[in-house]
């Protein structure tokens, strides 16, 4: 049976970026299903953090940057200031679900941060993103200037703040297992397989035979 992942995250948390990595090795030739949630770290009109302040900078130098180079992904600490809210984006991810390329989308919006440092809180930028994993810019362009999934959206993050309880991110649910923080692979496969044994009964219960079986 199919192990359901559902990973919270914001497109402005670089652990979120990194945390890739591990989790699609770990799935890779696995029967299983990621879905990524929106989550906002500091949402509108809570003030962002400046990439030139003290707590980013040393955030950056102390963990970020540390763990990036163990895992040999290249990520940088964008320059664009103060940094940008996440709802557009997030906007966007619905309508990109809606048209099955959540994935995909999700993990250009959080490369064209934290490796070309792209401004994703600007319509356009976020327009041109949406094009690259052939989403139609035109619709797409639409749904975030009349704001057509902010409810949606809003509903998201209603369930990740109250009925999923998240506090950071990342988190991952897998199957029945909630863990918060960037994992190795091998924890990751560690739950995985500890899941699909979950789903695989031990015993054939309701084994029967019948007038015309056995």
């Amino acid at each position: 049976m199919t192990v359901k992942i559902k990973v919270y995250s914001d497109y402005v948390c670089p652990f979120c970026f990194l945390a890739e990595q591990p989790l699609e090795a770990a799935i890779k030739g696995k029967d299983v299903e990621v879905e990524w949630m929106p989550y906002e770290l500091r949402p509108f009109p809570t003030e962002t953090l400046k990439p030139e302040g003290s707590y980013l900078q040393s955030t950056w130098r102390q963990s970020v940057y540390p763990m990036a180079e163990r895992m040999g992904v290249n990520i940088v600490l964008p320059e664009v200031s103060p940094q940008p809210y996440t709802h557009l984006a997030f906007e966007g991810y619905q309508y990109a679900k809606e048209n099955g390329k959540g994935n995909e989308y999700n993990k250009r919006i959080l490369k064209a941060f934290f490796q070309e440092e792209q401004d994703i809180g600007d319509i356009n930028i976020l327009t041109k993103l949406a094009g690259e994993v052939n989403l139609n810019t035109d619709e797409y362009r639409s749904a975030l200037e009349t704001r057509k999934y902010r409810e949606t959206h809003q509903k998201a993050l209603q369930h990740a703040y109250k009925e999923a309880d998240i506090s950071a991110v990342p988190t991952f649910i897998i199957g029945d297992t909630k863990i918060a923080g960037i994992r190795s692979k091998e924890s990751f496969e560690d739950i995985i397989a500890e899941e699909i044994n979950k789903k695989q009964p031990d015993f054939p219960e309701g084994m029967a035979c019948g007038i015309n079986r056995c």
